[in-house]
């Protein structure tokens, strides 16, 4: 069974870098040819997909995150993370790990708030 957890902080100051970590457990991210992504919610708005990374290390970014947006991964941990910087309120969600192609896999879910 695959499983994805979130773990990181759930408080961030504005103009900060929010930074999350996925633990992955039940498959190797390193696995043909799975997608590891980031995805999240915020309040009263739809899904978006932030971005991922794929099981040879290759990184894609939603075009209106990318300037702001780092995913990489620690393959002897099987992890990967999220790094977002210049946070303002308006990147307050819920912000989950998924496992893309298909996206059949998802974390529960952590609350970031971005507030002072």
């Amino acid at each position: 069974q695959v499983q994805l957890q979130e773990s990181g902080p759930g408080l961030v100051k504005p103009s900060q870098t929010l930074s999350l970590t996925c633990t992955v457990s039940g498959e190797s991210i390193t696995a043909n040819y799975y997608t590891w992504n980031w995805i999240r919610q915020p309040p009263g708005k739809g899904l978006e997909w932030m971005g991922h990374i794929n099981y040879s290390g290759n990184t894609y970014y939603a075009a209106s995150l990318k300037s702001r947006t780092s995913i990489s991964r620690d393959t002897s941990k099987n992890q990967f993370t999220l790094q977002l910087s210049a946070v303002t309120p308006e990147d307050t969600a819920v912000y989950y790990c998924v496992r893309g192609n298909p996206r059949d896999y998802w974390g529960q879910g952590t609350q970031v708030t971005v507030s002072s």
